[in-house]
């Protein structure tokens, strides 16, 4: 297990990212779906993913701003997430629920555990042809494409409540490869 954790990967390529929402709609479930999308757009690892409840997303539609409040079980802190870009999914998503969990089980009513998600993202790269894939992918794809976005370092080790930029970038795939062609291009004066 610890070799696939190593290997997991950020999806760095937006067709791939597309083709994991088609894989996810058509072998899996809404429920899959629905949280690689939280999963990608908020950078919240898997675990505090599954403790979200219904009633949290329910009761932002009211409310000016979608953020949504997440006490991150790594570290204790209260994160606020907004969730704007991907709330119409998720609302409608959550308002069929009848279930408390925001992921549940399809066995009883709790959610479904890392493992189960694990499965799921799995199968789904399977048929999307997406390699290195596991629970944090999702939490790096949020972190790869942020940095690729907006190229503060510093902003996204926030985010993530890393130590240090370069675990940071390490985290998220930079590699040294890609910093060098980066600079090959680059030029204060260009």
């Amino acid at each position: 297990m610890t070799n696939q954790i190593k290997d997991v990967q950020p999806i760095r390529n937006k067709q791939q990212l597309e083709d994991m929402k088609w894989s996810l709609r058509r072998h899996c479930s809404e429920r899959d779906y629905i949280l690689f999308v939280l999963g990608c757009e908020t950078g919240l690892r898997v675990g505090d993913l599954l403790k979200l409840k219904r009633q949290q997303i329910v009761e932002l539609k009211s409310k000016k701003q979608k953020i949504l409040k997440v006490k991150e079980g790594k570290t204790q802190k209260i994160r606020e997430i907004y969730i704007e870009n991907c709330f119409g999914e998720i609302f409608q998503y959550a308002s069929n629920l009848d279930s408390e969990c925001l992921f549940p089980s399809r066995k009883g009513y709790k959610a479904i555990t890392p493992t189960q998600a694990y499965r799921q993202l799995n199968k789904a790269a399977e048929f999307a042809g997406v390699e290195s894939v596991g629970n944090h992918t999702l939490r790096k794809t949020f972190g790869y494409w942020f940095y690729k976005q907006t190229k503060d370092v510093a902003m996204l080790q926030e985010i993530l409540n890393h130590s240090h930029p370069s675990i940071t970038l390490r985290y998220i795939g930079i590699t040294g490869e890609e910093i060098k062609n980066v600079l090959k291009s680059f030029s204060v004066f260009n």
